[in-house]
């Protein structure tokens, strides 16, 4: 111990004593992993088909728009408090939370992608005889394909930042770390588990940026989330 909080949490990071067994780096980082990649990809089964259908149609728009606002200004930790209050421990309640935080953001990006789509290019489809599946799977998902990644990459990231939320209702990630240090006031600990759930946003962040890069049309940058 140097009496530093921040020297200590680096020095708990590369004991070796730390990167083994169930609780060890490795397993908790899997497990928040875990949690953030269950969340989005449930929220995705919701917010992807609603937000095509929106931007295809123009249908529902006002109200979409008005959903993703008020279920962005829900608080994450009054969610998870609530839904364990409702449903009891275990991984439902922070799960439903995680789902409530990400669909906003594929929602935006869904709806964004097909009416970024060129119309002129949308009605030479339509005029070649193209249905209006065709037109949406062939012509507006492609061309926007960098927004719906865009939208993945913002509830990722919104997402993994909050999964150590999951370890408050006695389930395992990055956030055990916190807590634990919260209980018996090792700051260290927090600190270490703080810099492990930053790191993982990032790399995170930058695999879904590159991503995105990749599926931007030729000659087209995405626009930056």
């Amino acid at each position: 111990m140097t009496g530093n909080p921040f020297l200590d949490a680096l020095a708990w990071l590369v004991d070796p004593v730390h990167w083994s067994g169930p609780s060890g780096v490795p397993a908790r980082t899997l497990e928040h992993l875990g949690y953030t990649v269950l969340g989005v990809l449930v929220a995705a089964l919701i917010a992807i088909p609603v937000g095509l259908l929106v931007g295809h149609t123009g249908n529902g728009k006002g109200i979409t728009v008005t959903v993703a606002g008020a279920a962005r200004a829900l608080p994450t930790l009054g969610l998870v408090t609530l839904f364990a209050l409702l449903l009891g421990l275990g991984l439902t309640a922070p799960l439903l939370a995680f789902v409530v935080l990400a669909v906003p953001s594929l929602l935006a990006g869904a709806y964004s992608a097909v009416e970024s789509a060129d119309p002129a290019t949308v009605d030479a489809a339509r005029a070649q005889g193209m249905t209006e599946w065709q037109i949406l799977a062939k012509v507006e998902i492609p061309l926007g394909m960098p927004l719906i990644i865009g939208g993945f990459r913002g509830a990722t990231v919104q997402v993994v930042a909050t999964a150590m939320l999951a370890a408050y209702v006695g389930n395992g990630g990055l956030g055990r770390y916190i807590f634990l240090g919260l209980g018996s006031q090792d700051y260290p600990l927090m600190i270490a588990g703080s810099l492990l759930v930053i790191a993982l946003a990032l790399v995170l962040d930058l695999v879904l940026l590159v991503t995105q890069r990749l599926t931007a049309p030729r000659g087209r940058l995405p626009a930056e989330s």
